[in-house]
């Protein structure tokens, strides 16, 4: 009997020692206790609002978990110290100079700290070094902006309210120009004026561009004008040439002109002296009457018997040579 009692009470024993060991770490594997044996290190930040962080809440870098909040304490008149254990494995990845932010742990979990940032160009954290906080926005905040955003937005339905009264009531340009037909029919008259002159200066570049084709072409008085330098010459040529002949032109001119004023050259005798001009129109006078006797004798001479048969002899030989007329 005493045997199996001993027997029974061993074999009890080791039931209740296996089951405390898989309790023991069934609570560590749940609670995440074996964290307690890892190699730790403390950084320090202090936040202004810490907005509901608590003791024991995780702390990420890069999306990976390296530690937990240790502790909460007050700092100076308003500020919150928070005490962080870090993993010594993730030491050399966190800079002095990166940043700390207070996030969430999905869109309504708990409260996380988020370390980030850092520049190669800065040393590795150390034991108890401060990490910079930077502040984020918290519900609080955002619901505060929402609150000035409504204001703004019905300050601004206010305001187009009023715009858009004096638009139907005509007041204003703009209104004006909604209600006025004739500020409309002077903009569509000004539309088609502006449409009219688009179509003539197009129709301008497109005889520009015509005339720029033709200087290309061979052949052309464009091309020929523009390209041959033999005829620019001979028309700069006869172009200096009609200057020099209106430029002779006016020196006559201006020569008779001086010469009629002065009554003593013979051109101002013909202008100025009454009697010299009656007795050049005598003299035309004599000279058209002795033209019409010499007319009348040569009528004469050809009915003279004697001549007549020559005069027959100069027709007859006009009519062979018709050359000779």
């Amino acid at each position: 009997m005493n045997e199996s009692q001993n027997k029974r009470t061993v074999v009890v024993g080791l039931f209740v020692f296996v089951g405390l060991l898989f309790l023991t770490g069934g609570i560590l594997m749940v609670g995440d206790l074996h964290e307690t044996f890892k190699n730790k290190m403390q950084l320090v930040s202090l936040f202004d609002d810490v907005s509901g962080l608590q003791k024991g809440n995780n702390i990420w870098f890069s999306g990976v978990k390296i530690g937990t909040v240790s502790n909460i304490d007050f700092y100076g008149k308003s500020q919150v110290e928070i005490s962080m254990k870090i993993d010594t494995k993730a030491q050399h990845y966190i800079r002095k100079n990166a940043k700390v932010k207070i996030s969430s742990d999905g869109l309504i979990g708990n409260k996380i700290l988020v370390i980030y940032g850092g520049t190669d160009i800065a040393q590795v954290v150390e034991e108890g070094d401060t990490l910079e906080v930077e502040k984020t926005f918290s519900s609080e905040d955002m619901i505060n902006t929402l609150q000035e955003n409504n204001k703004n937005v019905l300050a601004i339905t206010s305001d187009f309210k009023i715009i858009s009264k004096n638009l139907l009531a005509g007041e204003g340009t703009v209104g004006k120009m909604l209600t006025d037909t004739s500020v409309y029919t002077n903009i569509d008259a000004a539309t088609v004026s502006l449409q009219l002159a688009t179509e003539k200066a197009h129709q301008l570049i497109s005889s520009l561009a015509t005339v720029a084709s033709d200087m290309n072409k061979k052949g052309t008085l464009i091309n020929e004008l523009t390209t041959d330098t033999l005829l620019f010459k001979s028309i700069k040529t006869s172009v200096l040439q009609l200057q020099q002949i209106a430029d002779t032109a006016s020196d006559v001119v201006a020569n008779l002109r001086q010469a009629g004023l002065n009554p003593n050259t013979t051109v101002g005798v013909l202008l100025h002296d009454e009697e010299s001009g009656k007795r050049l129109k005598e003299i035309i006078k004599n000279l058209e009457s002795s033209s019409v006797k010499l007319d009348e004798d040569l009528e004469a001479a050809q009915h003279n018997f004697l001549l007549r048969s020559y005069f027959k002899k100069q027709a007859k030989s006009a009519k062979k040579d018709p050359k000779t007329e």
